[in-house]
């Protein structure tokens, strides 16, 4: 389960802000997760909760906003919405369909104490 080392990541990223710009506590946490960046939802949100404790996030929310995948298909020469890796182009049923969009994770906004 590798959200449990991105979970750990987050962590490690809040505190490094709560370092450099002072605060103390976490309250919430809004995480953007794409389509295509093989983050399970709700295996991150019971990480996040588990790596949390002790924490300046301790406690803290997880709000997730998902964003859709974006590709490119080599063989039509199309740029297509794409939320599943491995999956045929919808256009042409190609399958070289390289990501362009959504396989990223990131903090995206924080309230803090």
């Amino acid at each position: 389960m590798h959200e449990m080392s991105l979970a750990e990541g987050v962590v490690q990223i809040l505190e490094e802000y709560a370092s450099n710009e002072g605060f103390v506590r976490v309250k919430t946490v809004w995480l953007e997760i794409g389509a295509l960046s093989n983050v399970e939802v709700d295996s991150m949100r019971f990480c996040f909760e588990a790596v949390c404790r002790g924490t300046i996030a301790d406690g803290a929310a997880l709000e997730v906003i998902q964003t859709p995948g974006r590709g490119y298909c080599l063989d039509c020469f199309q740029s297509v919405e794409h939320n599943a890796r491995y999956e045929p182009c919808p256009l042409c049923s190609g399958y070289k369909v390289q990501a362009t969009e959504g396989t990223e994770m990131r903090v995206k906004e924080l309230e803090v104490e």
